[in-house]
């Protein structure tokens, strides 16, 4: 995961494409939204496709940890 990284002061800590002040939440969100890779890449012409599968992996990864959800009251 060299092109994901999180430094706690760029973007309150979270996880950015390395190099730029994008999250890889606002990328994930563009594909959950239906655009496609090419849709990305024209809007954020600073990013490769290396970048945003990146972004895809690092989601995947995180979904391989174990989380159990509790109640906050």
């Amino acid at each position: 995961m060299e092109r994901i990284v999180v430094e706690p002061d760029i973007c309150n800590g979270q996880p950015t494409i390395k190099g730029t002040r994008i999250t890889a939440r606002t990328v994930l969100e563009f594909l959950a939204a239906g655009d496609a890779i090419e849709d990305v890449l024209e809007e954020y012409p600073t990013l490769t496709r290396d970048d945003i599968l990146a972004c895809i992996r690092f989601s995947s990864d995180l979904m391989g940890h174990q989380f159990s959800l509790q109640s906050v009251a």
